[in-house]
C-alpha cells in the first residue's frame, strides 16, 4: 500500500493563472467522464434528492471546471453555486456556463451564511489537504447544508496509481495533469483513513467504493 503523500500538486499553486489551467481542467473533465467519476456524485445526489423536487441549492467546493454538473440531468433541478480559489479556473468555468453562480474564494473561509445551501458537494477536493484540515472543512460544509454533504474522492491504490500514470503518459498534453493526476492518487485515502476523519465530525455517514477507485461519502444532516 502506498503511503499517503504530503507533496503539493502543481494546481495547488494559485500563481499559475494561464492557459495551462484551462488544458488541465479540460483533461480532468474528459478522464472524469471516461472513468465514470461524475456518476459517483450523481448517484449520491439522487439518493439525497429522492424526497425533493426543483429549486435545490447546491454548493460545489473547489469546483475547477465543474464538469460534474454541466450538461447533465440535474441542471434544471439545481441552482448551482461554485467556489474555487484559482482565478483562472473561475474564468474558465465562466466561459463554459452563464447559469452558474461563481465565487472565486477560499474554501477555508467560506463566505456564506449558515444553512445557505441544501447540499454541499466536494469532488476530488479533500485529498489536497491534511487530515486535520479535512475535519475542519467537513464541519464547515455541514454548517452550510440543510440536507447533506457529498464527498467524491480517490482511493489510494497501486492499481489506480499506475492506471492513471499510463493514461496520462499516452493521452495527456498537459504538464499539470501529467504531474498531478498520479500524485492525486498518492494523496488519496484508504477506507480506514476516511472513516477516522469522518468519525471526528460526529455525524452519521455512509461510505462506499465506486469505480474507478473512488470513495462515495454521503452525510445526511
Amino acid at each position: 500500500m502506498l503511503k499517503r503523500s504530503r507533496e503539493k500538486e502543481l494546481m495547488d499553486n494559485f500563481s499559475i493563472e494561464d492557459e495551462r489551467i484551462d488544458l488541465a481542467l479540460y483533461e480532468i473533465a474528459k478522464v472524469n467522464k471516461f472513468l465514470g467519476g461524475s456518476s459517483v456524485s450523481h448517484s449520491a445526489l439522487k439518493r439525497l434528492l429522492k424526497n425533493y423536487k426543483e429549486g435545490i441549492r447546491l454548493l460545489d467546493i473547489g469546483a475547477g471546471g465543474c464538469d460534474t454538473f454541466l450538461n447533465e440531468c440535474f441542471k434544471t433541478q439545481i441552482k448551482l453555486t461554485t467556489i474555487d480559489a484559482n482565478l483562472r479556473a473561475c474564468q474558465y468555468l465562466s466561459s463554459k456556463s452563464k447559469s452558474i453562480s461563481i465565487v472565486c474564494g477560499d474554501a477555508k473561509a467560506l463566505p456564506f451564511k449558515k444553512k445557505n445551501f441544501d447540499i454541499v458537494h466536494a469532488s476530488l477536493f479533500l485529498h489536497h489537504f491534511a487530515e486535520k484540515e479535512i475535519i475542519v472543512l467537513i464541519k464547515s460544509f455541514l454548517e452550510l447544508s440543510k440536507i447533506g454533504v457529498i464527498i467524491n474522492d480517490l482511493q489510494r491504490s497501486i492499481f489506480a496509481y499506475w492506471g492513471i500514470k499510463i493514461i496520462s503518459f499516452f493521452f495527456s498534453k498537459s504538464e499539470l495533469f501529467k504531474n498531478d493526476a498520479p500524485l492525486s492518487v498518492k494523496r488519496g485515502f484508504t477506507k480506514k483513513e476516511l472513516k477516522t476523519i469522518l468519525n471526528e465530525t460526529g455525524e452519521k455517514y455512509s461510505i462506499s467504493w465506486r469505480w474507478a477507485f473512488r470513495w462515495r461519502v454521503i452525510i445526511e444532516v
